[in-house]
């Protein structure tokens, strides 16, 4: 491989790094536009006379006295309570990921190593019942919700995203099972372990860039969701991604269009470091779940 690199052309270096370069640009500029619009007033941001107002801030050294102003945070996190939104998205992500991993890795074990013909028609149910639109699951549990009075809670999201979730964690942990040779499970138990303890000690430490990847996947789902966390919490206990469709306002109400800027940025920056800090984890679990063991 490395004389295949050595033999390649200047030019064709150079073809291959520009490449690299404007990918990188074209996918990295509309939140770096963002992150920078985020601290301009809405006049300069979206002004229609001049987008090179947005660059300058003439509005916002007019309005605030400085090319540069927080008034879209402040007014955010602090006038809008958007940090009660935040709070309320990591206890249902923390939950949904717990839970998911938990039971996704408990039966996605059990499947992997059950040898039956009924393990292929569950997961096959389980890929049905996930291929299937979120508002139609969600539909179908309005009318307990109400019923029971449990609409508008987080554990009611909570509930309704690990059932939306849990095809999709069986279905890649089973297949990271299945890259396990079984002699692990044998040997182990042939040592005086359980089955369990045998899954715990052994199974799991092995396929942990598996379970990371899942559980980011998972993580992502949850954080992300806008049709189940919308559809059944109440407006005191929305999620961030609700929350910054609200700052947009209706036809019957006003918003405020930078609150929703400064919030998209706040949602969006702790997305960048989860990514840097596990993408070693998240490669070799893919790497790991392609690769037939």
């Amino acid at each position: 491989m490395s004389d295949i690199v050595h033999r390649r052309s200047p030019l064709l270096n150079i073809i291959i790094w520009g490449l690299v370069l404007a990918w990188i640009v074209a996918a990295g500029f509309p939140f770096l536009w963002t992150l920078w619009g985020s601290f301009k007033v809405q006049g300069d941001f979206f002004s229609k006379a001049d987008w090179t107002n947005a660059l300058y801030g003439v509005r916002t050294q007019i309005e605030t006295g400085g090319v540069l102003t927080g008034k879209g945070y402040h007014g955010a996190w602090v006038t809008q309570e958007f940090w009660l939104a935040a709070l309320n998205t990591s206890i249902v992500v923390v939950s949904v990921v717990v839970i998911s991993l938990t039971l996704g890795t408990l039966g996605g074990y059990a499947l992997a190593r059950s040898g039956k013909k009924y393990a292929f028609y569950l997961l096959i149910l389980a890929l049905v019942f996930r291929a299937m639109p979120h508002i139609t699951l969600v539909s179908g549990y309005l009318l307990p919700f109400f019923e029971w009075n449990l609409w508008g809670h987080l554990p009611t999201a909570i509930i309704v995203m690990v059932a939306i979730n849990q095809p999709f964690t069986l279905w890649m942990l089973h297949s990271f099972f299945l890259n396990i040779p079984k002699d692990l499970d044998e040997s182990a138990m042939v040592d005086g372990c359980t089955r369990f303890q045998a899954f715990r000690h052994v199974i799991v430490p092995v396929m942990w860039p598996g379970v990371v990847t899942t559980g980011l996947f998972s993580f992502l789902l949850a954080y992300n969701d806008f049709t189940v966390t919308a559809t059944l919490l109440s407006q005191a206990n929305q999620t961030m991604v609700p929350k910054i469709a609200s700052f947009l306002g209706t036809t019957q109400t006003e918003g405020n269009v930078m609150f929703a800027v400064a919030a998209v940025v706040s949602a969006t920056a702790p997305l960048f470091v989860l990514i840097l800090f596990f993408q070693r984890q998240i490669v070799s679990g893919l790497t790991a779940g392609a690769v037939k063991g």
